[in-house]
């Protein structure tokens, strides 16, 4: 049996092209997950894994559909193999029933990791270079309202609250409030700051 596996990763995307693909391909079964690649644990292809048997082939428009990198590709296509399912991927033109097919597929994965691996390195290097010219400051500072804070802050010293209530009050967690206890209390001579 053919069975098709198409993904998208989000709901405002639509599945159309291919769907269509998939109809071209003679496919009588197909499992559709709206989610991220990222997130192994989709709804629809674990249907999909389960549902297959001895003799299928699950078929997918790109291998990125299928996984978004080469380790998870590789452990979802042993999965198949292991149930005596054979994998095809039209875009790269991958077919596990063949030797070359086994080979390109994993020369594909590598690439497609190595390449994501690439774009993360090129955002940590932008933003290493913003940080460096001033242009980048990081997550904004968390805001608080410092008149609470202070009322706050004099009510847990005085012992009539605790930083779990005053954190809900404030809505902020309580590595930030420890956080703004250490800025105030220097700030305000209650303590120095203890140099490094």
């Amino acid at each position: 049996m053919k069975i098709g596996y198409v993904r998208v990763s989000t709901a405002e995307q639509n599945t159309i092209r291919q769907e269509k693909l998939m109809e071209e391909l003679g496919v009588e079964r197909i499992y559709t997950d709206k989610a991220s690649g990222k997130n192994k644990d989709r709804p629809e292809l674990n249907n999909m894994l389960d549902f297959v048997r001895e003799g299928d082939t699950v078929i997918v428009e790109s291998f990125s559909r299928f996984a978004r990198s080469a380790k998870d590709l590789l452990d979802l296509v042993d999965k198949l193999h292991r149930k005596g399912v054979e994998f095809i991927s039209k875009k790269e033109s991958i077919d596990t029933s063949t030797p070359q097919g086994k080979f390109m597929l994993t020369v594909f994965g590598a690439l497609a990791e190595l390449e994501r691996e690439q774009i993360l390195q090129r955002q940590a290097e932008g933003i290493a270079a913003a940080k460096e010219a001033g242009k980048y400051k990081g997550r904004k500072p968390i805001e608080v309202d410092e008149t609470l804070f202070i009322e706050q802050y004099r009510a847990w010293k005085n012992g009539e609250t605790a930083p779990k209530f005053i954190c809900k009050k404030l809505g902020i967690s309580h590595a930030t409030f420890y956080r703004r206890v250490k800025d105030y209390e220097i700030k305000h001579g209650i303590i120095t700051e203890v140099q490094g």
